[in-house]
């Protein structure tokens, strides 16, 4: 018996910067995962992960991600998510280098 369906957004990485990029519902991409598009349908998961994998000359290594439904957008399911939805791992660069007071 297959497994439910789960809710999942389309993420990849940024071809030129590298950053974590989220598909949104207009068609493009954003590196603040409250604004990535939740998918609740596998036939439309499918279809808009396709649609990403299509722009070759704006990302790399687009996947379907499962997250949760939060208070204010979809969150982290897992913890390779949660990592990635950070950014660098160290704090001079990225997303961390607005949050740094070093």
């Amino acid at each position: 018996m297959p497994r439910p369906f789960t809710p999942k957004i389309v993420t990849a990485n940024d071809l030129l910067i590298g950053d974590v990029i989220y598909q949104t519902a207009d068609d493009d991409w954003t590196r603040d995962l409250a604004l990535a598009e939740i998918l609740t349908d596998e036939a439309d998961a499918q279809l808009r992960l396709l649609h990403a994998e299509r722009q070759r000359d704006r990302l790399v290594g687009a996947y379907l991600a499962d997250v949760t439904q939060g208070p204010d957008g979809p969150l982290p399911a897992h913890f390779r998510e949660a990592f990635r939805a950070k950014g660098p791992s160290n704090h001079h660069h990225g997303k961390q280098e607005r949050a740094s007071h070093v």
